[in-house]
């Protein structure tokens, strides 16, 4: 940042300013965040033991824990010694890393979940031919591809708002650092940056939600032509989790970003929902509605017990 501010810290709001709720939250939150490392964990842990979760499916769904893992472990632990602190203060660098951080995992997440969703639909409609066409190869290269897109595209947007001069109000109405959270600060010009994160927005969510939608639609057709119900049922049921998690993802980013600011509380519900509760929900939705993964739980946990005794 060298002399672009007259500060050199920025001040969150948080949640709330009353210290009684404060504790409340901090207690929420921590199990929140608690659950999240031990659910993401475990299904890391499980893809990563059991042979019969070495699949393209359960690769991107490894990912996705890892994703999540990230994604939470960058706002809440500076969000949970907020709220037990009286000066809500962060560094203008560790603002800025911690934008960078929420744009790469968010951005990566996004281009996963597109990936997923054409993953569903090769083993929907060509299952014969899945395992050539989602080769080990292929899997890796299209996630190395999710994360270096975001990446490049988090670092051109944060090299650029680090040449912002922020010298008018501290205050960030907010519990992290984002970067729409961080432009009306700056009495610099902000018409580039703005011009180059909606840019990345659109490519980012919307871009990337249009390739679920457009997979999705090809998944339903091919749903529809089989004849049997069960048969409908079981394919259905392939893709119930990963379109919860889209669902999940999607709606509340939206939501986050495309409501006007009332400067009220409730503005971070959304934000809440997609940066610590759909982290910690993730794990729970693929296992309690995948058979495959319950039973690689019960596999190790039987293993584990049996190793003790």
């Amino acid at each position: 940042m060298g002399n672009h501010s007259m500060f050199s810290e920025f001040i969150l709001l948080g949640l709330s300013s009353n210290l009684q709720s404060q504790v409340l939250l901090f207690v929420l939150f921590l199990v929140i965040y608690l659950l999240t490392l031990m659910g993401n964990l475990i299904m890391l842990l499980v893809i990563r033991l059991d042979p019969h979760l070495h699949t393209p499916m359960y690769f991107f769904l490894g990912q996705l824990s890892f994703l999540d893992l990230c994604h939470s472990s960058v706002t809440v632990p500076k969000m949970l010694e907020n709220l037990l602190s009286e000066r809500k203060t962060i560094f203008v660098e560790s603002c800025l890393a911690q934008a960078f951080f929420v744009f790469t995992t968010g951005g990566t997440e996004a281009c996963l979940l597109a990936v997923m969703a054409y993953d569903r639909y090769v083993a929907i409609s060509s299952p014969l031919l899945y395992g050539q066409v989602m080769s080990s190869q292929l899997c890796v290269r299209l996630v190395w591809g999710c994360w270096g897109l975001a990446f490049v595209d988090a670092l051109i947007n944060i090299l650029l708002a680090a040449n912002l001069d922020f010298c008018e109000d501290q205050t960030i109405p907010h519990f992290s650092c984002e970067l729409s959270s961080l432009f009306p600060l700056s009495c610099s010009d902000t018409s580039v940056n703005f011009t180059l994160l909606l840019c990345s927005s659109v490519w980012h969510f919307f871009g990337t939600f249009v390739l679920i939608v457009s997979s999705y639609t090809r998944i339903v057709s091919t749903i529809m032509s089989i004849s049997s119900t069960s048969g409908r049922s079981k394919a259905f049921s392939t893709c119930s989790s990963h379109l919860t998690t889209v669902i999940l993802f999607y709606g509340s980013g939206f939501l986050s970003y495309l409501l006007p600011n009332s400067g009220t509380p409730l503005e971070m519900i959304f934000p809440l929902q997609y940066s610590v509760v759909t982290p910690m929900l993730n794990p729970l939705i693929y296992s309690l509605q995948n058979k495959e993964v319950k039973a690689a739980i019960r596999r190790m946990f039987r293993k584990y017990m049996n190793s003790r005794t």
